[in-house]
């Protein structure tokens, strides 16, 4: 038997699709199909950040309608935070009456028993979404994909910030933290198994830790126990939120070789009136001032972040002081998005929404800027040496992936693949960062 996910959204889902396929693996579905048609079962694990990724999904639901008609025994399930959102299970069972089971961000643990259920009772609907968490759920099977010897690792799930914008604590709940020892537990078996990056996974890493009553249990000093793991490998985290990360986490960063000096630091708006529509409970100076706490102890960090353009009462104002920060903190990578409306938010009910026309000539004007500013940034990595995991080789190249994810190219076809280098940057050409091993 043969089973088929399609994944949505961010890299908690990614990991979340991981966790499934080792359960279908478990239950007997032994291979990945190709296409949908080739699959048992269908499993899509959706996301509903933005409206037009939900409109996406619906319009992938609705083209699995021919092929359940002329494939009945075919299971098709579909869960994340589409299904979790308020109401939304009821509407897909309502459009899309062939869907076979519903289930929600709060048990994706049960498929199997799901699975099993819905075999059992005479293949009849199922609708199993929870309205909130009820703890956390360990030794959940997981099959990795191994992009990359990349290997996901939650290391806490929900959010409490509540931004005006987000949807996200409503579909993923309040923050809960792993045991520690659970965590470190998993890193060392996937060391163990030969992964090289391990990248901690939670909706605000910073916060790890702050719903257990140990003021030990941090995320300072989770970094510090993952490091201390025997082994040649590189740790990874996303994502942060400007508010909680300390200096504390800067230095622990700074101060390990096995943590990657890679962060990922949404900003969203660089206007302090937006900020605060937005709830994000900082400045622009304070974020700044996280930025030059970064820039102190790790000079050639790597730092990108998130962007949203055209939030509701967005003046023209307010938008240079997003441009110019991006200017002025020189990001290594921008994802700007524009705002979208999400039921159940503040924001979607707020007065002075902005137009799609001024949305849009925002964003290009933002993503011509990034695209500038990274264009410079390589440049300026001439000379400099990076941490390379080697990928695969091509004509008479290896082609290495950077800490921070960049790709560059060595003129070497001999290299071991999946292993880590020391490599200096030589020349910056069409586009691509070509560099020299120096070990």
């Amino acid at each position: 038997m043969k089973y088929y996910i399609k994944t949505f959204g961010c890299q908690m889902n990614v990991h979340d699709s991981e966790k499934l396929a080792g359960m279908l693996q478990s239950l007997g579905y032994k291979e990945q199909a190709d296409t949908t048609k080739d699959a048992d079962i269908i499993v899509f694990n959706t996301c509903c950040i933005r409206d037009g990724v939900e409109q996406k999904i619906m319009g992938n639901i609705g083209a699995l309608k021919k092929l359940k008609k002329s494939k009945p025994h075919l299971i098709i399930a579909i869960c994340g935070c589409m299904s979790q959102a308020e109401g939304r299970s009821e509407m897909i069972l309502s459009k899309f009456p062939f869907v076979d089971i519903i289930f929600g961000t709060h048990n994706i643990h049960a498929l199997k028993d799901l699975i099993l259920q819905y075999q059992e009772g005479n293949r009849r609907h199922i609708i199993d979404v929870w309205p909130e968490a009820r703890g956390i759920y360990e030794d959940i099977e997981i099959s990795r994909d191994g992009l990359f010897s990349n290997a996901w690792v939650n290391i806490n799930y929900g959010c409490n910030n509540f931004c005006s914008y987000c949807i996200v604590p409503y579909v993923r709940g309040r923050e809960r933290s792993r045991n520690m020892a659970d965590i470190v537990s998993e890193c060392r078996s996937i060391v163990a198994d030969g992964y090289k990056y391990i990248t901690l996974l939670g909706q605000n890493v910073n916060s790890y830790g702050n719903d257990i009553d140990d003021e030990n249990i941090n995320f300072a000093n989770l970094l510090k126990e993952i490091a201390s793991i025997p082994g040649d490998f590189r740790i990874k985290f996303m994502t942060s939120h400007p508010k909680d990360l300390t200096l504390d986490v800067i230095k622990v960063i700074a101060e390990n070789e096995k943590i990657c000096k890679c962060i990922h630091l949404p900003v969203q708006s660089g206007s302090n009136n937006i900020l605060k529509l937005m709830n994000r409970k900082y400045t622009r100076e304070h974020y700044l001032s996280v930025v030059e706490n970064i820039r102190q102890f790790m000079p050639d960090a790597y730092i990108s972040t998130d962007i949203i353009v055209g939030f509701p009462g967005e003046t023209d104002e307010d938008f240079m002081d997003t441009y110019n920060l991006v200017k002025d903190v020189k990001y290594d990578g921008v994802f700007a998005f524009m705002f979208s409306k999400r039921s159940g938010t503040v924001a979607a009910k707020m007065d002075n929404q902005i137009d799609e026309d001024t949305k849009k000539d925002r964003i290009h004007k933002l993503l011509q800027l990034s695209k500038s500013v990274t264009k410079d940034n390589n440049k300026q990595s001439i000379g400099k040496i990076y941490n390379i995991l080697t990928i695969n080789h091509e004509d008479n190249n290896t082609i290495a992936q950077s800490d921070s994810g960049k790709t560059i190219l060595i003129e070497n076809s001999s290299l071991e693949l999946n292993k880590f280098y020391k490599a200096r940057i030589i020349r910056f050409a069409n586009n691509k960062l070509i560099a020299e091993i120096i070990n």
